[in-house]
Formats: structure tokens, sequence, C-alpha cells
């Protein structure tokens, strides 16, 4: 369904914790044809930061309050807990809205699906915020393997570890079911999209699932090995209890690889309230000397290869594109059948690690 206005498009926010605040808001309010109409949530702290942040911005206590004035949004965005991406995105599409989730945006591949069926049914966007396909360093990968100065990919290792040795407690450490708590469902849905973007289709799906810390109740030391169907293996680490960071990408060609460290800088700019403006082109953009080094037999801790600039992170082109997508009624930057696929591999891998198996996908 096209949005016809010439306005900007009016946007409902479910959630105000950690992704509401620091992720969805601040680039919903930075992009030029979306504005933050409404923020659902019934905590009254919440409410004054989120009103100190955005003047103008209503309340709801409830999404329901949402769906009785569906007439008045043009969107629906979720950054509530994983357990409710289903039932609210299943209820915003019957109410008429279109629905940008948080990933994961269901516990399974085909509730997944089944939501995919219902905003085609509907006509209506669908999409899921993989913000990180738009880091800066992953952007620098893709280029590279696109413009083939790697030669034939052979082998992709990405980590996203962090030195967490304390547990935070919440819904993401909790081991219910039904919660879909745990660094699998979390940094995973990151991992694994970015390699299932740069390579494709898994066809076999091996990993290693730990809980290492005392009290912990969900993984928080997990390894997927993932088999392309290109042939092209991808090792995806995510741990909170690395005490050791190791490289975030090294990617290994027929004939030179690539290593790179650190993290994107954009989430730590958005903690600290930084926020991105059209045309910025500081953001997203780090020093020279956490750049990436590309070359062939030596190690770029003693100065093998040479340094590679990295792009420019760009989490803002996210909602440009779903603004772009609302009003041409084109394809959304993140579809409902691409978080399937990797939801695909983390059930694989949720059971590899539980039977102690590999996992044959199927075409």
């Amino acid at each position: 369904m096209i949005r016809r206005t010439s306005s900007p498009l009016r946007v409902g926010l479910i959630g105000y914790g950690l992704a509401g605040s620091v992720f969805h808001a601040p680039l919903i309010a930075s992009t030029a044809d979306l504005v933050l109409d409404t923020v659902v949530t019934a905590n009254e702290a919440r409410r004054e930061q989120a009103r100190t942040a955005y003047p103008e911005v209503r309340f709801a206590a409830a999404p329901e309050e949402l769906w009785s004035r569906a007439d008045e949004l043009d969107l629906i965005v979720i950054a509530s807990p994983n357990k409710t991406h289903v039932p609210l995105a299943t209820a915003a599409l019957e109410a008429g809205l279109p629905v940008v989730a948080d990933k994961p945006i269901a516990g399974t591949a085909a509730e997944a699906r089944d939501l995919g069926a219902l905003a085609r049914e509907r006509g209506l966007l669908l999409s899921v915020f993989q913000n990180r396909r738009w880091d800066n360093d992953f952007r620098t990968v893709r280029g590279l393997i696109e413009d083939g100065e790697l030669g034939d990919v052979l082998r992709f290792e990405s980590r996203f570890e962090r030195w967490r040795p304390q547990l935070k407690g919440g819904w993401r450490e909790s081991g219910s079911p039904e919660e879909f708590g745990g660094l699998l469902y979390d940094l995973g849905s990151h991992v694994v999209d970015q390699a299932l973007v740069l390579f494709g289709p898994a066809v076999r799906v091996y990993a290693e699932s730990d809980i290492r810390r005392p009290g912990a109740q969900a993984d928080d030391d997990t390894f997927i090995a993932v088999t392309h169907a290109n042939g092209v293996r991808s090792h995806l680490y995510v741990s909170a209890t690395a005490a050791q960071l190791g490289p975030r990408f090294r990617v290994l060609g027929s004939s030179a690889g690539y290593v790179k460290y650190g993290l994107d800088p954009q989430e730590a700019a958005l903690r600290e309230g930084e926020r991105p403006r059209p045309g910025d082109s500081c953001w997203g953009v780090e020093p020279e000397r956490l750049w990436g080094r590309i070359g062939s037999g030596e190690s770029p801790l003693t100065g093998g290869g040479r340094p590679v600039g990295t792009l420019q992170g760009d989490y803002p082109a996210y909602y440009t594109a779903i603004a772009d997508a609302l009003r041409d009624g084109g394809p959304p930057p993140v579809t409902a059948d691409e978080a399937a696929a990797t939801l695909d591999v983390l059930e694989a891998a949720r059971r590899s690690a539980h039977e102690g198996v590999t996992v044959e996908l199927g075409p």
C-alpha cells in the first residue's frame, strides 16, 4: 500500500527500552520523511526520557491504542521484547498498518514466513531491522568482495565478542524458551544475516553453544559454522565471555585476505546521545588507526598488507529506504523472507548444539 501524502510519514514506536530509545527513535527522528508520532510505554521514567528528547511526541500505554487510530499512522515499529514480535506484528498488519520489527522478527522461520504471507495478502510493508548491514566494516567487506579484491572467498570469519563477566539481567538473558533470549538469537541474528547477504543460502550448519557465566540461564558463548551453497564456509562467533577480543572480520580469499578489528562506532555514538544529520560526513567514520588491512602471507599485526579505508557507517540508510518503500510501493531494505532464511540457520544451530549433530538444510 503506497502512502499518498505530502506530509512526513507518522510512526508509532512500541517499546522504549534499549532498542527503542537508542536505535529506533533517534534514527526515525533523523529521517527527513518520517516523524516520531507516538511512543507506546507505560513506564513513566521512559516517558519522561522520550518527552525530553522528542517534545512533540504522543504516548500510549498499550499497543491496542494504536490499532484504534490506525488512520492517524503510517508505520508501526516494534522494539519490544522478542516474544511480543509475532503477536504485535500480526495485530498491526490486521489493522492495516505497515510494520518494521526488530530482529529476530520471530522465534521460528515458519512464523516469519507466515507474517510475510499476511503482509503480502494485505498489501503492506513488512521489514526487519537488520541495522548491521550498514555497519562501516561490513560495508567495507562487501565492497572488497564485490570488487574482486580478495579473489574467490574461501572462508569468512565474523566475531561479535564482548567481555561481560557479570550478568545484567532482563529478558535477553532469560532461559525461558518463549523469551528467545541468549546470544544465538540476539547477536547471532546479526552475524548470520550478514553471512547470508554476502554468500547466499546455507546448506549445512554446525554449532557449539555454551552457558559460561555463573548464574546464567541462556547461551553466552556460541560458535556457528555455515556452509553456503556456493562452497564458502562462514565461521561465526558470538560471545559475552571473550577476555581477549578477536578480529571483527577475517575474510580469506584465493588471492588476498582482509582483517578488521574493532566495532562500528554508530552504536556507541547513539548511546552517547549523538544523532546523525542528513549529509553528515562524520557520522559512522572511524580514525585511520582502526582501518583493516588487506594482503597475503603476513599477519596484519606485524605490519603485513596495506590499510584499507573503512567506508562510512550508515544506519540512517535503513529508515530512508523504509520511507522510500512506503512512498513508492517498492520492496523494503530487509524482507521477511530474508529474516526467515536467517531463522532457518539459527534454528539449525540450536538443534546442532543441543544434539551434537550437523544439520542439513533443504534447497
